[in-house]
């Protein structure tokens, strides 16, 4: 019987799902949270290894004598040293695309947040400054219709494809800056440079993965080539953004506002500029979490298990068999 170990299992399944399928497939210990100082410690029986967020650095792989497989709970899987596993011949799996339409509608959510704020409003109803009012209707900001608007996307993977066609749907232009526009042509998209997508567009939305060459490309510089009345909104990658630019950038009125779910770090530093800044909403890295996401990324995760225990190794990031 394999001995496997999810590492911070608590994120994915606080409670709301089922583990069974997974425990049906061998000796199963589930740990809410692992700290990295634990990481080789409680994994060191296993043969089977799931985590999440917990770093399988190359020294704990090298430790770890028993270890035969490593499932990444997620889809992004830069917290495993994959060459260190593949020198070890020990597969790599992920989970892609579980999460598309939860993010596209997060970026929506907080696009439309800014658009209308209807937290604030609701908020000054509820403190009774409709009851006092002496009209029958007030708003506490600018309103802003979407219809012919235009949302410029950076990325135009399967998550930014999803966004375009909520953008078509609300009657918006869409142009987008993507490397292979030719592959992934969309009726009522338009493919344009960089910065020509930042210079244009009314709202601009990151969907690119994060990469050396594009880590807080978004700085003073491209923000400042932005609309004053723009919108920045991110449900990517925090540190594709310069945190401490952006801040500035809505501190001065560079533009209107930002909508983001991710940050450089998280949970985020306490002295994280952007935390306080002006016109700006932060949600806790909370668009992959759906009850409906996370269901499907549990499936398929001990899918992953189970076709590695059947021989058959399927979503394999470093073609090990």
């Amino acid at each position: 019987m394999k001995n496997i170990v999810v590492l911070d299992g608590y994120a994915l399944n606080p409670g709301d799902l089922d583990w069974a399928p997974l425990q049906a497939l061998g000796k199963v210990t589930i740990y809410d949270r692992t700290p990295a100082h634990q990481v080789a410690e409680r994994a060191k029986d296993a043969h089977i290894l799931l985590t999440n967020k917990a770093i399988v650095s190359a020294e704990t792989i090298n430790n770890l004598p028993s270890l035969e497989y490593i499932g990444v709970m997620a889809t992004g899987y830069n917290v495993v040293d994959i060459p260190a596993a593949t020198a070890r011949k020990i597969p790599v799996t992920n989970v892609p695309a579980y999460s598309t339409a939860s993010v596209a509608q997060l970026t929506f959510a907080l696009i439309l947040e800014l658009c209308h704020h209807t937290g604030l409003h609701a908020e000054s109803v509820r403190a009774g400054e409709w009851a006092s009012s002496v009209d029958f209707s007030y708003w506490k900001t600018p309103l802003t219709e979407l219809d012919g608007r235009t949302l410029g996307i950076v990325g135009f993977g399967q998550i930014g494809q999803a966004a375009a066609r909520i953008a078509l749907a609300f009657g918006m232009k869409v142009i987008v800056s993507h490397k292979h526009p030719e592959r992934d042509k969309m009726e009522g998209v338009t493919f344009v440079d960089q910065a020509t997508c930042f210079r244009e567009a009314d709202i601009v939305s990151l969907h690119c993965p994060l990469n050396q060459d594009n880590r807080e490309f978004v700085n003073a510089v491209l923000l400042k080539t932005m609309k004053k009345t723009a919108f920045l909104i991110n449900t990517s990658r925090g540190p594709l953004i310069h945190e401490a630019d952006l801040a500035e950038a809505l501190k001065n009125g560079v533009i209107a506002g930002a909508g983001l779910d991710v940050l450089s770090s998280e949970p985020p530093a306490a002295d994280n500029p952007l935390v306080q800044a002006p016109r700006t909403i932060i949600t806790p890295h909370i668009a992959w979490a759906t009850q409906a996401a996370r269901g499907r990324l549990m499936r398929v995760a001990i899918e992953n298990v189970q076709q590695y225990l059947h021989g058959q190794c399927q979503n394999n990031i470093n073609k090990i068999q």
